[in-house]
């Protein structure tokens, strides 16, 4: 058998060990959370107009506002798509013909808020978030050569 102090002596060292396996454990623990943490951060935020945003939101929302409007850009960006296929029936913009009858039978001012409120397969606004509703009428009338 060993002897006390020995006994004593492992009996400490197998604390020890013991303290050291659960410091470490405790340590990698935190690492661990803190890197799941880190990763979990959002890559970005958003900024809607009239918010405060940080450094980089304002930036781009910014330059969004100071933007110059184009109907042609904007029509290529968004509309073109569907309009120059007549995908899911979209009026097709090259047809004269059936603009003009559209909007002697229902209106402009219809066409622009079924634009505006989307109609049919058309998402509201076509899918262009940043466009007010000024600019939907100017896509509207630049789809239909009312321009």
């Amino acid at each position: 058998m060993l002897r006390n102090g020995l006994k004593s002596r492992v009996v400490k060292l197998g604390l020890l060990i013991l303290s050291i396996g659960i410091a470490g454990s405790v340590w990698a623990q935190s690492t661990r959370d803190q890197q799941i943490a880190e990763r979990l951060q959002p890559v970005g935020n958003v900024c809607l107009a009239g918010e405060d945003c940080d450094s980089g939101g304002a930036t781009i929302a910014a330059s969004a506002a100071s933007a110059v409007f184009s109907a042609e850009a904007t029509y290529d960006q968004y509309c073109a798509m569907c309009h120059n296929t007549g995908m899911a029936g979209a009026p097709e913009r090259s047809n004269a013909a059936h603009w003009e009858a559209r909007i002697a039978d229902v209106g402009i001012d219809t066409i622009v808020t079924n634009a505006i409120n989307g109609v049919n397969a058309m998402p509201p606004r076509g899918m262009c978030s940043t466009c007010s509703d000024d600019n939907i009428a100017e896509l509207v009338d630049y789809l239909s050569g009312n321009e």
